[in-house]
């Protein structure tokens, strides 16, 4: 049985910066894929960045590019989410997600981290 547990999402103003961490556990962490989506209210969910399984490939959504920044720690079975400049419109729940398929969807999904960013 996967799991995957989000932390680190909260209040933060503009400019800030945050760190959300997922632990996964139920399989094989380092051959998966892994990666962030987040939904805002009203709004579709749209991919954020997704990280190759020992981590040498990263890939980003176009509007966090050169904000937020993707890594994982094959030994401790996490996977990060480094997120600088936040912006109000970067406010969203946050999914981990692993088996990823780039910029379009997962196998498996955590419960979601609440990040709020304000002006």
């Amino acid at each position: 049985q996967v799991q995957l547990v989000e932390s680190g999402g909260g209040l933060v103003q503009a400019g800030g910066t945050l760190r959300l961490s997922c632990a996964a556990s139920g399989r094989t962490f380092r051959s998966s894929v892994m990666g962030w989506f987040r939904q805002a209210p009203g709004k579709e969910r749209e991919f954020v960045a997704a990280i190759s399984s020992y981590g040498r490939n990263t890939y980003y959504g176009d509007s966090v590019k050169g904000r937020f920044t993707i890594s994982r720690d094959n030994a401790q079975n996490t996977v990060y989410l480094q997120m600088n400049s936040l912006k109000p419109e970067d406010t969203a729940v946050y999914y981990c997600a692993l088996d990823v398929q780039v910029g379009v969807s997962a196998g498996y999904w955590g419960q979601g981290t609440q990040v709020t960013v304000s002006l």
